[in-house]
């Protein structure tokens, strides 16, 4: 039981008891401290927040270096919170949290920022299958139709399925299957793939169930 903030190294195969190839992520863990210990009573809830990473400080602005000296610890790349209860184990200012709160076999929640793909079409964006190429169709292959009624209702209704900006939402996947746990090396290897590209960062968060 716990939680750790990562970032997604990229995709690979491994292979099981069976030898049978699975396909995993890996993600590095390294480097993660406890920054700011929210309370109720303060700050209006309870959350633990974790920096990851190590940067110069000279890249970092004046507000951000004072609130990292505060913790004792040097600065970072990114910010995250956490529930008192998703890290399963009460946490001191300044101290390390590790892949070791972690075991094999073990079930997490992975969240992350999906991919953007910027401004997409209605087949890309909402899987459309395109208009009929025959009876003088020329140029409404690709076209999402009749959005809305000209004299009634005489507009579009909300939520109607458009094109428009797709990708950079935020992403849970439930229930991943943690691989294999390198200490020595603060990678997490997850069974399946998660969201976001290559160098983003995730939250892990173990499976209450």
């Amino acid at each position: 039981m716990g939680a750790i903030l990562g970032k997604k190294i990229g995709m690979t195969r491994l292979f099981n008891e069976k030898r049978e190839a699975v396909s995993c992520t890996i993600i590095d863990a390294g480097s993660c401290f406890v920054t700011q210990v929210k309370r109720s009573d303060k700050e209006g809830y309870d959350a633990y927040q974790l920096g990851i990473g190590e940067r110069k400080e000279s890249k970092v602005n004046k507000p951000l270096q004072g609130h990292y000296k505060k913790a004792g610890v040097t600065p970072g790349y990114k910010l995250a919170e956490f529930n008192f209860s998703e890290m399963g184990q009460l946490m001191e200012l300044g101290s390390l949290v590790s892949v070791e709160s972690f075991k094999e076999g073990e079930k997490v929640n992975v969240l992350g920022v999906s991919k953007g793909k910027g401004f997409a079409g209605v087949m890309k964006r909402h899987n459309f299958r395109g208009a009929q190429r025959t009876h003088g169709q020329s140029d409404r292959q690709r076209a999402p139709g009749s959005v809305g009624g000209s004299s009634d209702p005489s507009r579009v209704f909300k939520g109607t399925r458009m094109a428009g900006r797709m990708g950079s939402d935020n992403v849970t996947v439930r229930n991943l299957e943690i691989f294999k746990i390198m200490p020595e090396s603060n990678l997490i290897v997850i069974k399946g793939s998660v969201p976001g590209p290559k160098n983003s960062y995730v939250k892990i968060v173990s499976t209450k169930k």
